[in-house]
């Protein structure tokens, strides 16, 4: 995710509102989502149908007014519909019987060559090799829309989509192949096709399933192959955002298209802040295509490294945090006393004079920060200056470079700790961390999960740092990078949920009979907690990371593909989980679109859903709850459970060993926690199931 102008929104904002203000009859409108309850015994054949079904909910007026109103109809993500309303007709429509919940509308945030080595994936061997790189898969990917006729979307190799696809691509030919296969836009704004003027979408989409593009570089840094994770899989891309961010109502519209076109993996790179599920209207959408097969990644956020930061919390969807790799594009800066001090940059440009600039550091009250004004009360020309880093650090260096400074360096906050980001920027610049470090992960946000705090968030991370991927345009100073085969570097969720994104894909190609819930246990539990050279993956501070920043781990595609065994769950098996936190009926059949009386249902608790991961609050004492596992392997096996965790916590697994004798097989088990509230503080561990082939691991959190 990325931040926005709070002008450029407000600005935004009071031309829609203003649009509405004088339409019609003059009444100020605004624009609403409308859940309603699918009719019993009855099927739309026709969408006409559906229109006017939907049609009936609002006020009396003229049918060709009421078709100017409706903007969106929705069928597969939710039945409902979206509309321009004033407040009195809202009111009528909430009466109407089958009316479950009226939303306002509202704007959610935006949330490479080296990853996959990084990963482990590599042509020609291992993972890559034996899966097909995602061949048959179909990722749509909700975003900024795309770069049609970049290198990365070229169809040359791949092979036909499916017979289940039935999307449009709104591009001609070439620019829609046999890699991009859909393409559709749900904003307003400028052109008629999903032409990406943000970049966002075409980099979240190069990153999930970009194809092959030799001696790809940014600025000339991070030279390689650039290619997404699951290379031969099918793109569709569903314009849903603008530079100002994302409304719900079109990300909803973008959910039932991908639903209905077939698409096997969404990818999210968007989200707004906590809000219960019957209200989150992603976390709706995405209930409808877990229920339909399809994988969902969304991004965790980039809100942290404070507690309870996440956005995407519904445990039907993979919520995706970000890491760094173990590439560094380094920029050095010299200072008079001979010290070297360490930072990075994408832009170095090689006629750079060696010569020393005088530093300057802007003192005072919003100066340090280097915005546009206040650069121009302080003397930087010819200088190199130092700035806190505070807003979009690109917009930083063009302010710096107006003034006339020769040179940037920019200060981590000290609650960015040790995070630096490699950026195109304008002038040569470097990006200091707050403390000295030594290759390790670095994380953006962190839980627990405020809306389900017994279900652990983020569920993994994925390299989200630095990530070289196809951008739609030139980077840097203009005068640099002539080139039609565009790339960027940029850092967030937004960048690790499109790895996670291609690696299900990828999963989904080995596996295609799994399910959404399979595919992520399958993830979690073959995930690393230890960096390349066997140390604790750490956070921004250097400190031992928690499981409410990295989740189960860091991603490890070749292990997911394999996992021995995985924790299923279906869509039915939510239910239960969302009596028991609480939810009216009307609310569980707003998520589920169900009829459901929770007072007939057996509750569960959190911890009591079949998830890859136990958490528990300190308060309790002790906890008790069943798991399921689901045996994935053709051969027979023999678990044996192996526990870590610190001795003031008793832990007991009954049984002790489970032993699988076909695929599919089945086998439930117990694990007893107990311990001293007065005296336990947050503990963290894990529990395992060994065989002599593969580890099936589950964390645990005390909080």
């Amino acid at each position: 995710m990325e931040s926005h102008s709070a002008t450029c929104f407000f600005f935004f904002f009071a031309i829609v509102l203003a649009f509405f203000a004088i339409r019609g009859d003059g009444l100020q409108r605004r624009t609403y989502i409308v859940r309603v309850r699918a009719p019993e015994n009855t099927s739309f054949v026709r969408s006409k149908d559906l229109t006017n079904w939907y049609r009936s909910f609002l006020p009396p007026i003229p049918v060709n007014i009421a078709d100017s109103r409706l903007i969106y109809t929705y069928s597969a993500a939710i039945v409902g519909f979206t509309a321009n309303l004033s407040e009195d007709e809202v009111r009528y429509v909430e009466k109407k019987e089958d009316t479950l919940k009226v939303y306002s509308d509202r704007i959610l945030s935006l949330l490479t060559t080296h990853t996959p080595e990084f990963l482990g994936l590599q042509a020609r061997h291992g993972f890559w090799d034996t899966n097909g790189m995602g061949k048959g898969v179909i990722i749509g990917v909700l975003d900024t829309g795309i770069k049609p006729g970049h290198p990365s979307f070229d169809g040359t190799g791949m092979p036909s989509p499916p017979p289940k696809w039935k999307g449009a691509c709104k591009f001609e030919k070439p620019y829609c192949n046999n890699k991009l296969i859909g393409a559709r836009k749900f904003t307003q704004g400028r052109g008629e096709d999903p032409t990406d003027f943000v970049g966002h979408g075409t980099h979240t989409a190069g990153t999930a399933a970009g194809n092959f593009v030799k001696k790809a570089n940014v600025l000339g840094n991070g030279n390689g192959t650039a290619v997404g994770m699951a290379p031969y899989a099918h793109l569709a891309m569903y314009q849903v955002c603008q530079s100002i961010g994302c409304f719900v109502s079109d990300i909803l519209a973008g959910i039932d298209a991908a639903i209905d076109d077939g698409v096997d993996v969404l990818s999210l790179s968007l989200g707004g802040d906590s809000r219960p599920f019957s209200d989150d209207v992603i976390a709706i959408g995405a209930f409808s295509a877990m229920e339909k097969g399809v994988f969902v990644s969304c991004a965790a956020g980039n809100s942290g490294p404070t507690h309870s930061t996440l956005s995407n919390e519904a445990p039907w969807v993979l919520t995706v945090g970000a890491s760094s790799m173990d590439r560094k594009i380094k920029a050095t800066v010299k200072l008079g006393n001979g010290q070297e001090v360490e930072g990075e940059s994408a832009f170095q440009p090689a006629l750079f004079p060696s010569k020393m600039f005088p530093l300057v550091y802007p003192i005072g009250a919003q100066i340090s920060n280097c915005n546009h004004d206040s650069l121009f009360s302080t003397n930087v020309t010819g200088k190199m200056v130092v700035c806190d880093r505070a807003g979009p650090r690109i917009e930083i260096g063009a302010a710096v470079k107006e003034a006339g400074g020769a040179a940037l360096v920019i200060l981590n906050k000290e609650t960015d700790g040790c995070t630096t980001l490699a950026e195109a920027h304008y002038l040569p610049a470097s990006d200091f961390r707050n403390f000295p470090s030594s290759r390790r992960y670095f994380l953006l946000f962190s839980g627990p999960n405020l809306e389900s705090p017994g279900i652990l968030k983020p569920d993994i991370i994925g390299p989200g740092l630095n990530v070289v991927a196809a951008w739609p345009f030139q980077v840097g100073p203009s005068e640099t990078n002539v080139t039609s085969m565009t790339f960027n570097i940029i850092s967030g969720t937004s960048m690790s949920t499109p790895h996670l994104s291609g690696i299900a894909a990828l999963i989904k190609g080995a596996h295609p009979d799994w399910s959404p819930a399979a595919i992520k246990s399958a993830i979690m539990t073959t995930s690393d907690t230890t960096d390349r050279d066997g140390k604790p993956i750490k956070d921004e501070t250097l400190q031992p990371a928690s499981f409410f920043a990295m989740g189960a781990g860091h991603v490890n595609p070749s292990k997911a593909a394999n996992p021995g065994l995985v924790y299923d769950l279906r869509a039915d098996d939510y239910i239960p989980y969302l009596c028991g936190l609480g939810y009216t009926d009307e609310q569980v059949e707003a998520i589920t679109h169900r009829k459901i009386n929770c007072a007939t249902i057996k509750k569960i608790s959190e911890a009591e859903l079949n998830y890859p991961s136990i958490t528990a609050s300190l308060e309790l004492g002790h906890l008790t709850v069943n798991r399921t596992l689901t045996n994935v392997e053709e051969e027979s096996s023999t678990y044996t459970i192996a526990i870590d965790m610190p001795k003031d916590i008793s832990v007991s697994v009954s049984p002790k060993t489970l032993e699988f004798s076909k695929l599919k097989e089945t086998k439930s088990f117990t694990v007893s926690l107990s311990w001293n509230p007065k005296t336990t503080t947050h503990t963290e561990g894990a529990f395992r199931w060994v065989s002599t082939k593969y580890v099936v691991r589950s964390p645990i959190v005390i909080f």
